[in-house]
């Protein structure tokens, strides 16, 4: 996620022996001992995100949206195996449901907010089919202090993080468990509709036509997204990349133009980042999108990032393609490592700028630790652990000293391990981890592995310290 400049004011796993990731759409272990599964997948930041005894292979998502109503009505079938024998189990959602069944049966359900809890046993290791019927209007619903349902009479955009999923499916709602996805959206024959994935089939029907899109790859369910509008579209590969664009028409004529130049380019941009890395891109597609609805930040949707008006620039571009790594192929272990995500993406915006004549990453780190003074809030929190009272979670992990703390601890760790040794921590981050997860003490045990040096010292200063990291070559500052 990138804060637009209105917004953001300022700114594997290791290796064997070490560790190995989770394996994709793996849940986290231990969390079955309820005899319905834990009510969340053990997230302290989010306690009710997704459930402790399922690992969800696949969503396929049918979905019809009407403007008039602002109203979204649809089914998903869900694919899943419990890690244990259980009387139940839940779901992330918040829309009106009308039905569930299990392996055709309809069962017996409770909805109480966030939390669909279906009452039905299934067994540990048994493929499991849940179908999910529900209608109602996304906009009249909130969860975690967070109303995140994008839509006018025009347009709609379902994007958002750390949350999105339970305003359109039901969804095991967190990083930890990944899976496959279909979606098919139906809307007036009129719009266009844009998702992740590849583009596969548009049939018409009357007044209306229904798009299904498909992702290659398994994704965590808030990554997944889709737009519904009157775009301007282009595709093409280049670079290696196919790609595919969409641009709204209720953009400005001027910036229309500008933001489908500046999309057109995002396969070159996912080709320098992935020599910067020395990863392969770890998709079958890139993209994005160009709304004209205004949240307030661009976002990182696997495959084809969203970008409201006040984002279409190239840093944010860039910001939110190095999220395809950072975030997307490697997500978080739990909300608490944003850092990784957010610090990782600043820290490409900003060597972008330096390898194309413009500022270093040591004027920079220098410009803002000089510019921030040592009394400032932005130094009184914890990067590695944003919110530890757990409350009011979402405004913490995407504060703007998340971003741009994390930015400025990985060009210093740069500066103290050398650059060939910083890019093959985050080469070897990426490639040990990719489908996976990871967390900050992995991050840094990779770090001294690579460079053979206790970092330990550097790592409190940058991430855990709450208080200004001193002026020395011990912490990277370019002196």
């Amino acid at each position: 996620m990138r804060r637009s400049l209105a917004v953001a004011v300022a700114t594997g796993l290791l290796a064997a022996p070490f560790a190995a990731p989770l394996a994709s759409s793996q849940a986290a272990p231990g969390l079955a001992e309820d005899p319905q599964g834990a009510s969340g997948i053990g997230d302290p930041y989010f306690p009710l995100d997704g459930n402790g005894g399922i690992d969800v292979k696949s969503y396929d998502v049918h979905d019809r949206y009407e403007f008039g109503e602002r109203r979204l009505s649809g089914w998903t079938r869900i694919m899943l195996r419990p890690t244990a024998d259980l009387s139940g189990f839940n779901l992330d959602f918040l829309l009106p449901v009308q039905s569930v069944r299990i392996d055709g049966d309809a069962v017996d359900f409770e909805h109480t907010g966030h939390e669909l809890v279906i009452d039905a046993p299934v067994a540990d290791g048994e493929l499991v089919k849940v179908v999910v019927k529900y209608a109602g209007r996304p906009g009249h619903y909130s969860y975690a202090g967070e109303s995140n349902w994008l839509a006018d009479r025009h347009e709609v955009v379902a994007m958002n993080q750390p949350h999105m999923a339970p305003w359109w499916f039901p969804a095991n709602d967190h990083p930890l468990d990944r899976a496959d996805i279909q979606i098919a959206i139906t809307a007036p024959k009129g719009k266009q509709v844009i998702a992740n994935g590849d583009l596969v089939a548009r049939k018409v029907h009357g007044g209306l036509a229904t798009t299904t899109w498909l992702p290659d790859e398994p994704m965590v369910p808030y990554l997944a997204f889709f737009a519904a509008g009157k775009f301007a579209v282009a595709r093409g590969t280049s670079h290696g990349h196919p790609w595919y664009v969409g641009v709204s028409k209720g953009l400005d004529p001027d910036l229309r133009e500008h933001a489908m130049s500046l999309l057109k380019k995002s396969a070159q941009y996912t080709a320098w980042i992935e020599d910067v890395l020395g990863a392969p891109y770890p998709f079958s597609t890139t993209g994005g999108l160009a709304t004209d609805l205004e949240p307030g930040f661009a976002l990182e949707n696997q495959t084809r990032p969203t970008y409201p008006p006040g984002s279409l620039n190239t840093s944010t571009v860039v910001h939110e393609l190095a999220h395809q790594w950072f975030g997307d192929s490697v997500a978080v272990e739990g909300w608490k490592d944003i850092w990784l995500n957010e610090g990782s993406a600043t820290f490409f915006e900003v060597y972008y700028a330096e390898t194309h004549g413009e500022m270093t990453g040591d004027q920079w780190l220098r410009d803002q630790y000089n510019g921030i003074a040592a009394n400032s809030d932005f130094w009184d929190h914890e990067v590695a652990d944003p919110c530890p009272s757990h409350e009011s979670c979402v405004n913490s992990i995407f504060a703007w000293w998340v971003y741009n703390r994390g930015g400025m601890a990985l060009q210093a760790l740069r500066n103290v391990i050398g650059d060939a040794d910083f890019f093959q921590v985050l080469h070897t981050w990426v490639t040990e981890n990719k489908g996976g997860n990871g967390d900050t003490a992995e991050f840094q045990a990779l770090a001294e592995h690579v460079s053979g040096q206790d970092l330990g010292a550097f790592f409190d200063a940058w991430l855990h310290d709450t208080e200004k990291p001193a002026d020395t070559a011990a912490n990277g500052l370019p002196q």
